[in-house]
């Protein structure tokens, strides 16, 4: 790569632009059965919701990754981890393979059989430009903890996923899904001392909203972050248009108001409003059909034995698996959930469109509008 005048700053390609021990580099991929080609789909909760990660920690010395599908009450996990080597282009992981076939058009994934309960060989087609999303920025007291940019694109999938032995067959007219790049800095590895920010309970409360909806000839994509409060760190929503000549639309800003199942903090539906200064609103219900519980066994935290970055040796690969209903809900307060969902959409003008796609929720910590004063705090019995 040193080869190619493709440099951000005097230093190698190997070597980041900054010494910060959070930089990460990363792919994220999720795969769906299309709920509105079939509509027994959107309770047929034995189709797999598979989500599939990668990322790459230049100053950890460490490139993971992971693979999670939720099929009925199964929450099954293959991950593994290896020593960062000198070329950024080889994104093998043990028994996993990520290749870029197709710049922003074609990559394809996959996972050998004979590690775990899942295996799969997949290609992703985009449908749609990849798309900019805002700079996520937020400190901490003085310290930058995120500084991350990311696009997103939608796509279909052909190819195969194995389950328990139960072959998926994944062609593009049955199935699809979105996935994203992103890179910056966030907090990975192994858990650093909090110091005085323990003390800082506010920043640390933490609401979430991160949806990609498709519809037949475009996506919108919402982001939501805020404080306990409700200061947004985070507020956008934009249309991306198929057709690439048309571009990416601001919506406007975004309002929400969710419904969360009795004892818990999960959405039992949700309603965005996107409004521009003019008044003119697009509003979108979106119905969770299906929850992947992200931060179990993945990486994302919650188990310090394994998170993202984290040193595992020179090659490590494990597998696991939960049963949904025996999680502790709990530990469920403090997960990001990834919900296979449908969305309906009303624009300004009042036409409706149906669709799909991803519904990413967390509400971790006090939080003002919904009444949560502490962490552990649940939505009340009915």
């Amino acid at each position: 790569m040193d080869d190619h005048p493709v440099h951000q700053v005097a230093e190698p390609i190997r070597n980041v632009g900054t010494s910060d021990r959070n930089f990460y580099d990363r792919y994220y991929f999720n795969c769906h059965p299309r709920l509105s080609s079939d509509p027994s789909r959107s309770s047929d909760v034995e189709t797999p919701w598979f989500i599939f990660g990668l990322g790459v920690y230049p100053n950890l010395g460490v490139t993971d990754c992971f693979v999670v599908v939720r099929r009925g009450d199964d929450h099954i996990v293959v991950r593994g981890s290896r020593a960062l080597g000198a070329d950024r282009d080889d994104l093998r992981v043990g028994p996993f393979r990520t290749e870029v076939v197709e710049g922003l058009a074609r990559l394809r994934i996959s996972l050998e059989p004979g590690h775990g309960d899942v295996s799969f060989d997949l290609e992703f087609t985009a449908d749609a430009p990849a798309a900019l999303e805002p700079r996520h920025f937020q400190r901490q007291l003085e310290r930058v903890t995120f500084d991350t940019q990311r696009f997103v694109q939608t796509g279909d999938w052909t190819g195969s996923i194995t389950v328990d032995g139960t072959r998926y067959d994944v062609t593009p007219e049955e199935w699809r899904g979105n996935r994203d790049r992103s890179w910056g800095v966030r907090p990975v590895g192994e858990a650093e001392l909090p110091g005085r920010r323990a003390a800082s309970s506010d920043d640390a409360s933490f609401f979430w909203i991160y949806a990609v909806m498709r519809f037949d000839d475009f996506a919108v994509v919402s982001i939501v972050q805020e404080k306990r409060d409700g200061e947004r760190v985070m507020d956008d929503a934009r249309v991306i248009w198929a057709d690439e000549s048309r571009g990416v639309q601001w919506l406007g800003r975004v309002e929400h108001d969710v419904t969360f199942h009795p004892g818990g903090r999960e959405p039992a539906s949700a309603t965005l409003r996107f409004i521009k200064p003019s008044g003119a609103t697009t509003t979108v219900t979106a119905e969770p059909k299906l929850a992947n519980y992200l931060g179990f066994g993945t990486g994302y935290g919650l188990e310090q034995d394994w998170r993202h970055g984290m040193w595992q040796g020179d090659e490590k690969v494990e597998a696991l698996r939960l049963k949904v209903s025996e999680i502790d809900p709990t530990m469920k307060l403090f997960c990001p959930v990834d919900h296979l969902a449908s969305f309906t959409l009303t624009d300004a003008d009042g036409t409706v469109h149906t669709g799909e796609g991803l519904f990413e929720f967390a509400v971790i910590g006090p939080h003002d509008q919904y009444g949560f004063r502490d962490y552990v705090d649940v939505a009340p019995e009915m």
